[in-house]
């Protein structure tokens, strides 16, 4: 199995859409701007999903499921909400088709047209207050805190696999809280989970900073963030979580009854992540020989290929092979035995180690003999002789070294890519030589940060949480400046 796959070095964006086609983890779709997730890649984010659900369930979390659609009038109720999604809402104008009279094929029927035309959901925050409100009478109702499952559309025209889609899968939280100090702390409480996720499952270290004005989510009162680096030096930003205020519960009347009898608007959050962390997982550890994939999210955590001629020589492998595969799973290691007689080993090698699978055991007529298995780590790409009874042992501690190389790699490739500057000059020449997140004052006015945007394409990706409080000079405009925020180019 070649790969063929372009290097990084010679063209990082043709190398990644190269490599989630040829990983099978996704592909276009019939559909303009959507894509299909093949087993491989879906398996992925299954892993994703069921490591994320356990954290908010772990978190007093529960699962509900809502409407794709959502009536187009609700949609307008919270006015800074519809004003940032506008322009990427799909629209159900129609209920009904018939065939063409001159025999053309399927037309719309011009009288099943809509009353009110329904949105495809780009967020769920409209229809989902709405029904909060039926939900919420009594102090005794909340917090509420709900997660769904789902697909949403934004009507995307320039896409690309994962990163960026009309139609994505992802996870969207939405709480209901008495008071503003547990809404915040809900959101900050998110933030830690997302960021916990992102790095002890998907080994990709992240900065967690909560967005600028200009940058928030629409209709949020303020929005936390975790900003993932990409090795080609740009951003990702890998999870936001989103403080709302009153606003949603003001534009649909949802309030509770106090303990004191009086009424109150609850206070409100939500937050999401979505398949765009395929994206994420892809970018930050993948090398020119395709997927590296962090164990504790690969589908396929060992592969055990043997090495032999004709049928009874891989019987005689099979009798040591399965034992070693019982024993893996025993240990809860996801182990696959490709004994297929289609493809020979080197194909086997080269599809694995493209797939990113961490470690990979072979075993051949030599090894019989000599009651050991060659080992070879998809990470470093080192191979190893080890003897048969050790295997189980080396692969539990190997995969635990995998796991936790793979995360300080690219943690160190961040913190090598965090560049201090103090003007101008200096911010464009980083940005144009080295890019990564450029660390620098900037004078809190929206119009320098659309000012930097226009000239460079770079925005600010986050005021770190915790930033330290110094006085500076914007690297734009000279003005006083009390801490720095993180610029760099982004997907």
């Amino acid at each position: 199995m070649g790969k063929n796959l372009t290097s990084r070095a010679e063209d990082y964006s043709k190398w990644y859409n190269e490599l989630v086609v040829k990983a099978d983890l996704a592909e276009n779709s019939g559909v303009r701007g959507c894509m299909v997730i093949k087993p491989y890649g879906f398996a992925i984010w299954e892993k994703m999903q069921a490591a994320l659900d356990k954290m908010f369930k772990e978190t007093g979390h529960e699962n509900a499921y809502f409407p794709l659609f959502i009536p187009k009038s609700y949609l307008s109720k919270e006015a800074s909400h519809v004003e940032g999604f506008a322009k990427e809402c799909a629209v159900v104008t129609h209920y009904r088709l018939k065939n063409a009279e001159d025999g053309s094929g399927i037309v719309v029927d011009e009288d099943a047209k809509l009353e009110e035309e329904l949105i495809v959901r780009p967020t769920s925050e409209t229809i989902i207050w709405d029904t909060y409100r039926k939900w919420i009478q009594s102090y005794r109702d909340l917090p509420l805190k709900l997660n769904q499952w789902a697909n949403v559309v934004r009507w995307e025209m320039r896409t690309r696999l994962f990163l960026r889609t009309a139609e994505f899968l992802w996870q969207e939280g939405h709480t209901a809280h008495a008071t503003e100090k547990e809404a915040i702390e809900e959101a900050e409480l998110i933030l830690k989970v997302y960021a916990d996720f992102v790095e002890q499952f998907m080994g990709v270290p992240v900065i967690k900073g909560v967005k600028t004005e200009s940058e928030r989510f629409a209709g949020a009162v303020e929005t936390y963030c975790i900003e993932a680096l990409m090795q080609d030096g740009k951003a990702l930003q890998a999870g936001t979580s989103h403080f709302l205020g009153q606003n949603f519960a003001k534009a649909f009347d949802v309030k509770y009854a106090t303990k004191e009898g009086g009424q109150e608007h609850v206070w409100a959050t939500s937050w999401g992540v979505s398949t765009r962390l395929m994206g994420a997982l892809i970018m930050t550890h993948s090398d020119d020989n395709g997927l590296v994939l962090p164990p504790n999210l690969a589908p396929i955590q060992v592969v055990i290929v043997p090495i032999y001629k004709g049928e009874e020589q891989l019987d005689v492998l099979r009798e040591k092979i399965n034992p070693l595969v019982t024993a893996l799973r025993e240990k809860n290691i996801s182990v696959k035995f490709d004994d297929r007689d289609t493809h020979k080993p080197g194909f086997k090698f080269n599809e694995y180690e493209l797939k990113g699978v961490p470690v990979r055991l072979a075993m051949g007529k030599r090894d019989l003999e000599n009651g050991t298995v060659e080992l070879a780590r998809r990470d470093t790409l080192e191979k190893t002789s080890v003897a048969l009874e050790e295997v189980v042992e080396k692969v539990e501690g190997l995969l635990t070294e995998i796991q936790e190389n793979i995360y300080n790699k690219a943690k160190s490739f961040q913190q090598e890519n965090i560049t201090e500057v103090n003007s101008y000059d200096e911010f464009k020449q980083v940005l144009e030589e080295k890019g990564g997140f450029i660390s620098a004052f900037w004078d809190g006015t929206k119009e320098t940060e659309e000012k930097v945007k226009q000239d460079t394409k770079a925005t600010i990706r986050c005021i770190p949480i915790g930033v330290k409080q110094e006085n500076g000079a914007c690297m734009v405009t000279g003005k006083p400046a009390n801490y720095r925020v993180l610029f760099a180019k982004a997907y």
